[in-house]
């Protein structure tokens, strides 16, 4: 976990749509939603569900590049990770029994207990692993906020936009979206750093972002965020 940081007031632009947004870069968190081993990898929740989880590789890339960035200009990082405690005494019975997954959560699976804290596929990928004095939220459910700290930390940090990226698109980063857009936050999301294993959700859950003026938010990419951090 980090301490508190005081960043140097910057304002860039970003080009994105509905319209450019401007943003104080010292009042700007980057989120990084649920980019674990137990998604991306062969023997994960993800492919116990039935997933294609080589789908979700493509964000990888464009979130490291963005990440370097955020790195660079002394940006707040956040990091999440879903999963439950190991008595999984936080894991609601209507989510363990849903579908029809060939291993449920909390099964031992290739990589450890499936989606069980302190397992090896409940971890970050190696190419986006937190250094240390980045935040890192252990989520019980989609949304980020839910059952978590990350409200308070963002209000100590006197934070007032998320660049919010990860997998997959229309379940916990459109729900951590939305429960930021209810909080008040203004987001961005960079629909490359973002992925699912279904493209055709990817897609209509980034236009459902920036509908009606940017009902939920504003959508970019990592090259237009990138520049405007540079």
């Amino acid at each position: 976990m980090s301490t508190a940081t005081s960043h140097a007031s910057s304002s860039v632009l970003v080009d994105a749509e509905p319209q450019p947004l401007a943003i104080d870069v010292g009042r700007t968190a980057l989120v990084i939603i649920d980019m674990q081993r137990d998604f991306l990898e062969p023997g994960g929740f993800g492919e116990t569900l039935g997933n294609k989880v080589s789908l979700l590789d493509a964000a990888v890339k464009p979130i490291a590049a963005l990440l370097e960035a955020a790195r660079k200009v002394g940006m707040l990082i956040v990091h999440t990770r879903e999963g439950h405690r190991p008595d999984m005494s936080d894991a609601p019975k209507a989510k363990v029994e849903r579908g029809e997954p060939h291993l449920r959560i909390g099964a031992k699976g290739p990589m450890g207990r499936i989606l069980i804290r302190g397992e090896a596929g409940h971890d970050i990928v190696p190419k986006l692993y937190p250094k240390d004095g980045e935040v890192i939220i252990d989520k019980p459910g989609k949304g980020a906020f839910y059952a978590t700290d990350l409200g308070a930390i963002l209000q100590h940090q006197h934070i007032e936009n998320l660049i919010v990226c990860g997998v997959t698109t229309e379940v916990c980063v459109h729900t951590t979206v939305r429960e930021a857009n209810d909080r008040g936050f203004k987001c961005i999301v960079p629909g490359d750093c973002c992925a699912s294993y279904f493209p055709e959700f990817h897609e209509v859950g980034l236009r459902m972002i920036k509908a009606q003026g940017g009902i939920f938010g504003w959508v970019s990419d990592s090259t237009r965020l990138v520049k405007a951090l540079s």
